[in-house]
């Protein structure tokens, strides 16, 4: 099992900057995908931002592209999404999940389907 667990979030002004961190813990693999998930009031769950194992391959949600971004430090078993000029629609509840597909590890994946693993999610409120 793997237990993901998140924090950072908040309430902040639209303009303002958050960043989210999600410790993995427990019998993690030696190499996993990680990802940002959220889920609006009344909406369905969409992705944020992937990454795989080495960090050298990133993918974004198009309304997050410029702003947001996602990193990983593997050695503390983190993966951190900083978000800036953030914006009323970024509200949200903001999940981490991980991936232990090989293939994910490797290349990254973009879909919940792909995820194995989920935080519990963190309230991220942005004011207009």
């Amino acid at each position: 099992q793997v237990q993901l667990v998140e924090s950072g979030g908040g309430l902040v002004q639209a303009g303002g900057s958050l960043r989210l961190s999600c410790q993995a813990s427990g019998r993690t693999p030696s190499t996993y995908g990680m990802g940002w998930f959220r889920q609006a009031s009344g909406e369905e769950r969409e992705v944020v931002a992937t990454i795989n194992w080495s960090g050298g391959s990133t993918q974004y949600a198009d309304s997050v592209k410029g702003r947001f971004t996602i990193s990983r430090d593997n050695a503390k078993n983190t993966a951190i999404l900083q978000m800036n000029r953030l914006e009323p629609e970024d509200t949200a509840v903001y999940t981490c999940a991980a991936s232990l597909y090989e293939h994910c590890a490797v290349y990254g994946c973009f879909h919940p389907y792909d995820f194995n693993y989920w935080g519990q999610g963190t309230q991220v409120t942005v004011s207009s």
